[in-house]
């Protein structure tokens, strides 16, 4: 590991530590908290790329389901879900899976709620994923954002993640593009 990731990483534990921010590991006791988080995340960020109509009828319903289902594939272990929190309070959510056959782990989720933006938490939460990918033997991690979400991109982008293609989806009913962003594990 370069000596700058290792600096990076041991600021962002110092910084979260004096910002009063931990994570733990949820449970499935935690599964209508994080569609709860998912879907207030989502809502903000994507008002104006993706329907209005949905983010506000059928996004929570939609978030409550995917996640119900997605717990019972985490307590079995295919991935980690950690709740960031401050004073005690959630701010934000993680979720990655284990490393795929060329060593790459998949951020499936990052969420910061608005109280958890300018803790670090965002940034301690990519920094604990990346240790754990270590110690599984991953050489990078990856990510999907929606090409429109641009704080999302500045944000990875000034962390050293790169962009490296760009992918047709569907969401909300909708056709939309998302960036695929890299950053290798020294």
């Amino acid at each position: 590991m370069s000596n700058s990731k290792l600096t990076n990483e041991r600021d962002a534990h110092l910084q979260s530590e004096a910002a009063g921010l931990s994570l733990r590991a949820a449970t499935s006791d935690d599964t209508v908290l994080i569609a709860s988080m998912h879907a207030q995340s989502w809502a903000r960020a994507y008002r104006g790329i993706l329907p209005d109509d949905w983010l506000d009828r059928d996004l929570q319903a939609e978030r409550a389901a995917h996640w119900q289902t997605r717990m019972q594939e985490i307590v079995a272990g295919a991935s980690c879900l950690l709740i960031a929190e401050h004073a005690g309070e959630p701010v934000g959510f993680v979720c990655f899976d284990q490393p795929d056959a060329s060593g790459s782990v998949y951020i499936d989720n990052l969420h910061a709620l608005p109280m958890g933006r300018g803790l670090g938490a965002g940034t301690a939460m990519l920094a604990e994923a990346a240790r754990w990918a270590r110690s599984r033997g991953a050489h990078q991690l990856h990510l999907l954002v929606l090409e429109q979400n641009t704080a999302a991109i500045g944000f990875y982008e000034s962390r050293g993640w790169k962009r490296e293609a760009r992918l047709a989806e569907q969401m909300a009913g909708i056709d939309v593009f998302s960036l695929r962003y890299v950053l290798p594990l020294e």
